[in-house]
């Protein structure tokens, strides 16, 4: 199990994943931010990226918040950062 700081950015044109220099991800999504939509899209989108299944993935805080803790269940911190950043 592992925990990743994530900072969304809704509504974008496309989805993508960036690792930024303070140690956070930066994942754009294209649902707006409302009534959860943008929450299950990063969901979605990190379960796609990292192989892992939507319900291994749980946003521990900052539901409601651009920033957000995000546990994933099955990897390691590591393996995370390694299938962010290639792809």
């Amino acid at each position: 199990m592992a925990v990743i700081k994530v900072r969304v950015k809704p509504g974008s044109r496309r989805e993508s994943v960036e690792f930024m220099e303070d140690g956070r991800f930066k994942v754009s999504i294209r649902e707006p931010a409302r009534e959860g939509k943008a929450n299950r899209a990063l969901i979605k989108l990190l379960s796609k990226k990292l192989g892992v299944p939507p319900s291994s993935i749980t946003i521990k805080s900052g539901k409601t918040s651009r920033d957000k803790l995000v546990e994933i269940q099955g990897k390691t911190e590591a393996e995370i950062r390694e299938r962010l950043e290639n792809g």
